[in-house]
């Protein structure tokens, strides 16, 4: 598919991001919308999948028919079926006439059903009959009614796990899932974050007329690495809100921190031994722990050199004031000692070319990612480029090493 063509979609649907995972969603959302093929839609809350399904309609051959949404978690349990299905007068208390449902009114065009994990066992048993044959029983009728339509469905649930719970039928999972997109979680495409935070910012800036000078980059790179449990919802909710506390000003690395709430957390009274729960993803993570191990030889190193220093220097000392050293009598001043050492300098202990990984003296002048890939390739080439010892090696999994290995572009 082409880029302009990506373009079009994100923009006139508001699915914004370059990252390889909105990528894939747009362009299955393209192979799918023109079929009637019924999707499920996956993704934690505030991840855009209504988004999602705003594109499939309006991309398929229905889109000039009627497009009905319906969140299954808001319409309580007992009176959810009458407004799928509808239902008939006299059907119960306070059925004073004929009613149809959402399925029969949005009869040749398409409903989205939100949050489907949130829907009652008994209605379930109804909506599998919709999808098996389009056909379906108003709430205390006795004649069967049939409709076409096309079905897409959302969730922020594991319907898998929920069927282990026997709160919702495999049946109706195996015909929901025919085709399945992944609304992808923010921190799994951080990438995005910038352009979306744009997009946001000026939006609301433009809406409200308030001027906004945009956010520093240390600002950006704690939102970056921040987790974002609610998404992009919570990041839009929080772009408007720093913008209206912070009118007019660069917004800072202290603002976002005040506005996350992240000044509040506890940074003591607990023990490194005990895993913790942090806002980096798995590759940030072991990249500060490759840095942190690089720091520490590093200091390793500098303590022995030191230690030598001080070594040397106390020989010296010791022979300068043994009462066994013979000094000559002209002048009467004591002259060098027969068995005189220099002072030795720190130059003289420079390592020697060894089987260090890594030259010390230059980490201060390489960046992160840069004494990352000289770690990496210089264990790979100790090790002859096995994987596996050199995951070992540097106590990582095979898998990250794959995946270093590839993003860096080292070779054998």
């Amino acid at each position: 598919m082409s880029d302009y063509r990506l373009q079009e979609i994100q923009r006139r649907f508001g699915i914004i991001g370059e990252s390889d995972k909105i990528k894939e969603i747009i362009e299955t959302i393209v192979q799918v919308a023109p079929t009637d093929i019924t999707v499920l839609i996956n993704g934690e809350s505030g991840t855009g999948k209504e988004l999602i399904a705003d594109a499939l309609y309006n991309y398929s051959l229905r889109k000039h028919n009627k497009f009905i949404k319906v969140n299954c978690g808001a319409i309580p349990a007992g009176i959810l079926e009458s407004e799928l299905f509808g239902h008939v007068k006299g059907s119960f208390t306070g059925a004073i006439e004929d009613r149809k449902g959402y399925f029969e009114t949005a009869d040749g065009g398409t409903i989205f059903l939100d949050e489907i994990g949130e829907m009652p066992l008994e209605t379930q048993v109804k909506f599998l009959r919709v999808l098996e044959s389009g056909e379906f029983l108003p709430v205390g009728g006795s004649k069967s009614r049939k409709v076409d339509v096309r079905i897409i469905a959302a969730t922020n649930k594991k319907l898998g796990k929920e069927i282990e719970k026997d709160r919702f039928r495999k049946d109706l999972y195996y015909r929901l899932k025919t085709i399945t997109l992944t609304s992808p979680a923010l921190r799994e495409h951080p990438e995005d974050l910038p352009l979306l935070v744009k997009k946001f910012a000026l939006d609301f800036a433009n809406r409200n007329q308030i001027a906004f000078k945009g956010f520093s980059p240390e600002a950006m790179e704690i939102m970056k690495n921040y987790s974002w449990p609610g998404n992009i919802r919570e990041l839009k909710n929080f772009v408007e809100s720093v913008i209206v506390l912070q009118k007019g000003e660069v917004i800072s690395s202290h603002h976002v921190h005040k506005q996350l709430g992240l000044d509040e957390m506890p940074v003591s009274n607990f023990s490194p031994n005990l895993p913790v729960k942090i806002s980096k993803t798995v590759e940030q993570a072991e990249r500060e722990l490759i840095l942190k191990q690089l720091f520490l030889l590093r200091k390793d190193v500098n303590d022995i050199k030191e230690f030598i220093l001080q070594d040397k220097n106390m020989d010296f000392l010791q022979l300068s004031h043994s009462s066994d050293i013979d000094y000559p009598t002209a002048y009467h001043q004591p002259a060098k000692p027969v068995f005189h050492r220099e002072i030795p300098k720190e130059e003289d202990f420079q390592e020697q070319e060894d089987e260090s990984l890594i030259n010390m003296s230059k980490i201060g002048e390489m960046s992160m990612a840069d004494m990352e890939r000289t770690l990496i390739e210089e264990t790979l080439k100790k090790f002859g480029f096995k994987k596996r010892k050199t995951a070992q090696a540097l106590e990582i999994s095979e898998r990250t090493l794959y995946r270093k290995i590839k993003e860096y572009g080292l070779k054998e």
